[in-house]
Order: structure tokens, then sequence, then C-alpha cells
């Protein structure tokens, strides 16, 4: 279960900017993300075999990168349904348009 966190104008900013350079995803096609918008991007481009490569075999990187790093239950939880990359891509987007009206 998710719990119900009111998002303050701080929190979507914080959530919106770039993690610490230690916290970075490293992507298994090569890129490094480091904020919501670049998740969103490279899922949007990103081919069937390297999602898998994140999401597959019970694993969800995606999911625990939000979780943990970024902080977000809600997409997080979103993002361990996503079916591929394109559903991935639109949860992103849609929690991205949320934090953004919050600030």
């Amino acid at each position: 279960m998710v719990k119900s966190v009111k998002i303050t104008a701080e929190e979507a900013k914080r959530r919106l900017r770039d993690v610490s350079e230690g916290k970075v995803f490293w992507c298994q096609d090569g890129r490094h993300l480091k904020n919501l918008k670049e998740l969103e991007e490279a899922l949007g481009t990103m081919d069937p075999g390297t999602f898998h490569h994140h999401t597959g075999e019970g694993r969800n990187d995606f999911t625990s990168w939000v979780r943990d790093v970024i902080s977000d239950d809600k997409l997080a939880n979103d993002l361990s349904k996503a079916k591929n990359a394109l559903d991935a891509t639109d949860m992103v987007a849609q929690r991205i348009a949320f934090l953004r009206k919050k600030v």
C-alpha cells in the first residue's frame, strides 16, 4: 500500500531536480540518468532488450531507483506495474506534470 503524502512545492522541486553524482541511474545502454525528465526521455527511446534487462527476472531497477533515490513511492508503485517502456514513459511523464503543477 502506498501511503498518501501531501506534496509541498519544496518536495516537488526536490523530486524534479538532479540527484547527486553517487545516486545516478546507470542504464544498461550506457546512459546515466540524474533526474525524472532524463528517465522519461530514456524510457521513451529505450529498446525492449534494455527495458527487459532492468525489469526482467523479478527485478525492477527503475522502481527501486525512483523509490530509494527520488523518494517517490507513488511513481515507484506505478512503475512496478509497467508492462513495457512506453507504459513506463507515460507514467513518468504524468508524474512530472503533476509535480510541476505543485511548484
